[in-house]
């Protein structure tokens, strides 16, 4: 029988115990979104440090909350990657469904942010819960 989890109440030690995700630090990792980049002027390198400094200041003063993060740090990086602009576009409130291999166990959730170009699909999500944060 399929059992069926809200994503809101999924760890993200379930979700490695569930899909086998696992940290990968490596430079190669995703390499196509690294090759052939425009290099960034010393403007957008300010922008992003300040965004980088922003950030972790608020994390070291929590609540860490999800407005918080979509405005200080996800819609900055989306404004200074144009991501706003075309090719691309957003889309919000996405309902999702992940099933294991199995089929037996189906997480149910939302995507706050889904950034779209052409056949390649991008997106981003935020938590509500400070596990699923990026500690880095």
């Amino acid at each position: 029988m399929t059992q069926t989890l809200a994503a809101e109440n999924v760890t993200l030690e379930q979700l490695i115990l569930l899909y086998g995700l696992e940290l990968v630090d490596s430079e190669e990792f995703f390499r196509e979104w690294q090759d052939d980049l425009p290099e960034l002027t010393s403007l957008k390198k300010q922008l992003l440090d300040q965004i980088k400094a922003g950030y972790l200041n608020l994390r070291n003063h929590p609540p860490l909350l999800e407005n918080t993060v979509n405005t200080t740090v996800l819609s900055p990086l989306l404004f200074i990657g144009k991501f706003y602009l075309s090719p691309f576009h957003l889309k919000l409130e996405k309902c999702i469904e992940i099933e294991t291999q199995d089929n037996q166990i189906i997480i149910k959730g939302r995507i706050d942010f889904l950034l779209l170009k052409s056949e390649r699909n991008t997106f981003q999500t935020t938590s509500k819960r400070k596990e699923f944060l990026n500690p880095g």
